[in-house]
């Protein structure tokens, strides 16, 4: 009988620490469940009118989930609540728009990258039809807008110091800028400057193939878990080589077809 009493005194104890921590990969297929940490995020997230999740990392996550032989559950956060979830165990892996930085290393395991975020220049077709190269557009003629006091705006004064600056509240104040033509270019995470050159093709431009600035994308998973990290490596090596990962890709960021989706 005592002998019984400690086992079921273990087995609550384990059951107790496992929720408080993340699980591993093991546990995860044990579990038969994966549990993803997303942000809403337009297009790597988003929810429609009737509350569902789609997007790009909801595809991602529907897919590894799928290649695991599991069920996978979402769970949306504010983007500093992801690394906690992740720590005391609410969530298995985090899929959104997840920037590789020594800082978050230091609190979890990360992939190797998946994508890239970048930040690149729209511009009004009309106001710059005689700038050639960036330089051109580097003088007090020109006004050059971003969102809020961010990354954009930072690339604003240290590529065009000398240019017009304007900062915006939102993007739908300093888009409708651009295509009015009160403004000549808008510096902004992608695939926003590629949409509104998509939806306003004769007004809208993205001149510069090249991004402005990029960060690597990738997932993480808690720390202590190398299977889970080999796992994610192989998932991403194998759906980059058969261009799963591209299609995707291109769909989302280099399409606006989705957004019939949201009705």
């Amino acid at each position: 009988m005592l002998k019984q009493s400690s086992f079921f005194v273990a087995l609550i104890l384990s059951l107790i620490c496992s929720a408080s921590k993340a699980r591993t990969l093991q546990q995860v297929l044990n579990y038969g469940e994966l549990r993803v940490g997303v942000v809403l995020d337009s297009p790597w997230v988003i929810q429609n009118q009737s509350g569902a999740l789609l997007g790009y990392d909801i595809d991602l996550g529907n897919k590894i989930a799928e290649d695991m032989e599991v069920n996978v559950q979402f769970h949306i956060y504010e983007p500093d609540r992801l690394i906690q979830a992740l720590e005391v165990g609410e969530i298995d892996l985090i899929a959104a728009k997840f920037s590789i930085t020594p800082s978050r290393a230091l609190h979890v395991n990360f992939s190797q990258p998946y994508t890239t975020n970048k930040i690149t220049l729209a511009t009004n077709l009309t106001s710059t039809a005689i700038a050639d190269t960036l330089e051109d557009l580097n003088h007090a003629d020109y006004t050059i807008a971003a969102v809020g006091d961010n990354d954009s705006a930072a690339l604003i004064r240290q590529i065009f110091p000398n240019s017009t600056h304007h900062i915006y509240e939102n993007q739908e104040l300093v888009s409708a800028a651009l295509i009015d033509g009160a403004i000549d270019g808008y510096i902004e995470e992608e695939p926003i400057p590629t949409f509104l050159s998509l939806e306003n093709p004769t007004r809208i431009g993205v001149p510069i193939i090249e991004p402005l600035a990029q960060s690597s994308i990738g997932f993480a998973v808690a720390k202590g878990d190398a299977d889970f990290i080999i796992f994610l490596n192989a998932w991403i090596t194998t759906h980059e080589s058969d261009f799963w990962l591209q299609t995707v890709h291109d769909y989302w960021f280099q399409s606006v077809r989705w957004k019939q989706l949201l009705h």
